[in-house]
């Protein structure tokens, strides 16, 4: 059964930080390009970071450099999204993705919108707000 699921999530205050982790079971991860989405209330999906299958490809939103941090273990099937400096728009649900077709980082997180990716999470929660 192919699964995966977000943890981390929570309620955190401005300035805080939460790592939120990704675990993936029942395919065969390595090919996959992995992606981080969130959703803010009455607002769209947007991509947040993305990193591609090997060598380090990462994408990362404008707004999140120098805050957020993407990284994976293959050996673990896990993709952690480390989040600092947390501000109240960063609240929303954010969700995991995986593609095998989309090779790399940048084009996984804008067309999100476009495309159907082979699998989603159910999303985790994330609330910023003193």
């Amino acid at each position: 059964q192919v699964q995966l699921v977000e943890s981390g999530g929570g309620l955190v205050q401005p300035g805080g930080s939460l790592r939120l982790s990704c675990a993936a079971s029942g395919f065969t991860w390595d090919y996959y390009t992995i992606g981080w989405f969130r959703q803010a209330p009455g607002k769209e999906r947007e991509g947040v970071s993305c990193i591609g299958s090997y060598d380090g490809d990462t994408y990362l939103s404008d707004s999140m450099k120098g805050r957020f941090t993407i990284s994976r273990d293959n050996a673990k099937n896990t993709v952690s999204l480390q989040m600092n400096s947390l501000k109240p728009e960063d609240t929303g649900v954010y969700y995991c993705a995986a593609d095998r077709a989309i090779t790399t980082a940048h084009a996984m997180c804008i067309m999100n919108k476009i495309l159907k990716y082979d699998y989603w999470g159910q999303g985790t929660q994330v609330t910023v707000s003193s």
